[in-house]
């Protein structure tokens, strides 16, 4: 499950069965928000819908949010958020050497990757652990903080991020690339209709989403 927005403005929420390669639910919402996604997996499964697994980002809070259901984070997501902490070039050997280690994820195991990024600390904890002192107040903050930000946000997400890996008979896919090639390519079909007012552009996705279910 996944959003994608139209401006500023409004954006869809889309929940798409990987295995039926159909949209289980197409929403117009102002914002992407824990709540709304808990009442639409509700809802769904209200209706008798059987909801084996969870494939989304790692918005904050959103993984934790559904403790009777597998929830995998999407590898890709992660891969992303360790490139805007550090860019694509990052300077220092412990950021290059992190980024590099996050570059393995999709083709990595859980106790391969853990042991991996455990061996990365035990080398760069000393750099990661840098304080500065402010000169004006004296205060001391921590030097590096886009690598920790880095390093704390695979930390965190560790417990999602080979969901599965841990069940292998419910073939959960590892990234949302399939939701995000639909809306890739709904993008792309609706730039050919330029000047579609809202509500004709939500037809639109509507229409899209249950032609292209197969």
């Amino acid at each position: 499950m996944d959003t994608t927005y139209f401006g500023r403005k409004w954006g869809v929420m889309v929940l798409y069965d990987a295995i039926s390669k159909r949209a289980l639910s197409v929403l117009e919402v102002k914002n992407e928000t824990i709540e709304r996604y808990r009442q639409e997996v509700a809802a769904l499964q209200e209706r008798g819908v059987v909801i084996q697994s969870i494939i989304c980002d790692g918005k904050s809070g959103l993984l934790g949010s559904f403790p009777d259901i597998p929830v995998q984070m999407c590898q890709f997501h992660q891969i992303k958020i360790i490139v805007r902490h550090l860019t694509r070039k990052p300077k220092s050997p412990a950021a290059q050497a992190l980024r590099a280690l996050s570059l393995t994820l999709t083709e990595s195991t859980q106790a391969a990757f853990e042991a991996a990024l455990k061996r990365w600390y035990e080398q760069y904890a000393a750099f990661l652990n840098e304080r500065s002192v402010n000169e004006k107040t004296g205060h001391s903050h921590y030097t590096h903080k886009r690598l920790r930000a880095a390093y704390n946000s695979l930390k965190r997400h560790l417990p999602w991020l080979f969901t599965c890996e841990r069940f292998p008979n419910l073939g959960i896919p590892n990234t949302t690339n399939l939701l995000e090639g639909k809306f890739s390519e709904m993008k792309q079909l609706l730039r050919c209709h330029r000047g579609l007012k809202k509500e004709s552009k939500l037809r639109f996705i509507k229409d899209y989403f249950a032609k292209n279910s197969s």
